[in-house]
């Protein structure tokens, strides 16, 4: 089976194979990862663009990052997809007005970075009256992350 890498063209000593176990003394916390899922969302906020351009603006600010680039796009009849391209990664949200649910990814590298203050600004700009988080470490081998 192939392996996944995150810098291709690195020699394949740099690579894990699927099931390496790597000690915990090898690893390096890269980065927190939130999945928030969002219900009974404003129906009307979660189908507009313009205003989902705005809120991940102001959630990439409020998680401590540096907003490099923002595309959205409206489907008809409805729902929006929208990417903050972050100098520490990244937050998504894709939303299905008809459900009035949303779905938000926030990855942010960094100790300076919070992305559980854009995950609460984003579900209280949704007036989610649900919802649920999961958050976890995004970890690297030490021997990897030395080298990014």
């Amino acid at each position: 089976m192939s392996c996944l890498h995150h810098a291709p063209g690195w020699p394949k000593s740099d690579l894990l194979e699927k099931g390496d176990d790597i000690p915990l003394h090898e690893i390096d916390h890269s980065g927190k990862h939130c999945i928030l899922e969002l219900y009974q969302c404003d129906e009307g906020k979660i189908n507009d663009e313009a205003f989902i351009r705005t809120i991940l603006t102001l959630a990439s600010k409020k998680a401590g990052a540096t907003l490099i680039n923002l595309i959205t796009h409206h489907f008809h009849p409805q729902g929006v997809t929208g990417l903050a391209l972050l100098a520490e990664s990244h937050i998504s949200i894709h939303t299905w007005p008809d459900s009035r649910y949303a779905a938000v990814d926030v990855f942010t590298c960094g100790d300076h970075t919070m992305p559980e203050k854009a995950c609460e600004l984003i579900r209280k700009e949704l007036n989610a009256q649900n919802f649920k988080i999961k958050s976890f470490q995004r970890e690297v081998p030490i021997t990897l992350s030395k080298k990014l």
